[in-house]
């Protein structure tokens, strides 16, 4: 799959392409589908299947305090893209200044100028440009102008809309099941292994502190049970998402992964972590040993339930882990 960020295509591209806009965040069960109509169409045309996308998310710029958390990384969304066969995805990245961009003239620069667009395949409800001002309409009129074709997604879904918002919604309720079912997976949260206060390993559990990305969104306060993948094999994962009742007051908000049976050096690795099923909520205890004796049983749960999924949802995580090693 070919990756073109700002700078690195400055005349139009060699071959044609049928494009899909948007950020795309999560890759969920509506997103696939809006991809596999891009696929189809541009193969009808002997043309790139081409995703314009953002990054950092259009949200992030323009209302910070009030942007949505993010589902995954700009990372983790081009691995998707790529398992999903992309051709090309071109990462713009949002600005002010291309927040100010009228939508016309972001389709001669963009669509037509660098990517010299066959056809676009957008959801019904797609907006862009200056306040919004583009739409399916502004596309089509200007498609007629220009020589390209739209063909606008349907909103999908099976009794609801698939969307980020409600994978957002459905985490942050601890309902992980919700979440996979919009987004056709189990979710996966990727973050970087760091130093913590070793609490873990003073209690014969030793775990991966987890630095996210920020904005990242988080499932609900609680332990979980998972999985991860480590030097070519699945490994389970007991994870802890909360502030450490146990240990303080007012602690920072930290997920902490135990990878049973692993004793290899975690540190400054990257990590993507499955949550695969919630075992209870963040709880405070008499003593360090009742504390021991509980997370002895998160871990024979967490085993159980990693025998009886993984076969089905390793079937089901099409990117991330079979990428990372």
């Amino acid at each position: 799959m070919i990756i073109l960020h700002d700078g690195e295509l400055n005349t139009a591209s060699a071959k044609p392409s049928v494009v899909s806009i948007g950020v795309f965040d999560g890759l969920h069960r509506g997103h696939q589908a809006v991809i596999e109509l891009l696929i189809a169409h541009s193969k009808e045309r002997d043309a790139l299947s081409t995703v314009v996308t953002f990054d950092p998310s259009p949200a992030m710029v323009l209302a910070p305090t009030r942007a949505p958390r993010l589902l995954a990384t700009i990372d983790q969304r081009l691995e998707g893209f790529a398992a999903l066969d992309v051709d090309q995805v071109r990462v713009l990245t949002f600005s002010a200044t291309l927040a100010l961009e009228p939508a016309r003239h972001f389709i001669e620069r963009i669509l037509v100028g660098e990517l010299r667009t066959q056809g676009v395949v957008v959801g019904e409800d797609f907006h862009f440009g200056h306040h919004r001002e583009g739409n399916v309409a502004t596309l089509r009129d200007v498609g007629a102008e220009m020589g390209f074709s739209v063909w606008p997604a349907p909103l999908y879904g099976e009794g609801e809309r698939w969307s980020s918002t409600s994978v957002r919604a459905a985490l942050a309720r601890g309902d992980l099941e919700g979440a996979k079912r919009v987004l056709g997976r189990p979710f996966t949260l990727r973050g970087t292994v760091v130093h913590g206060d070793e609490r873990g390993e003073e209690l014969g559990y030793p775990t991966a502190n987890l630095e996210v990305a920020a904005h990242q969104q988080l499932p609900e306060e609680g332990v979980y049970a998972g999985a991860t993948a480590r030097e070519g094999a699945w490994w389970p994962a007991a994870i802890s998402v909360g502030t450490r009742p146990q240990f303080y007051d007012h602690g920072e908000l930290v997920v902490e992964v135990h990878v049973l049976g692993f004793d290899g050096d975690l540190y400054d690795l990257t990590l993507d972590v499955v949550f695969l099923a919630r075992l209870r909520d963040q709880m405070t205890f008499s003593n360090v040993e009742e504390l021991t004796v509980q997370i002895e049983r998160d871990v024979v749960e967490t085993r159980q339930i990693f025998k009886k999924f993984m076969p089905e949802e390793a079937q089901l995580l099409r990117w991330t882990l079979g990428q990372r090693r």
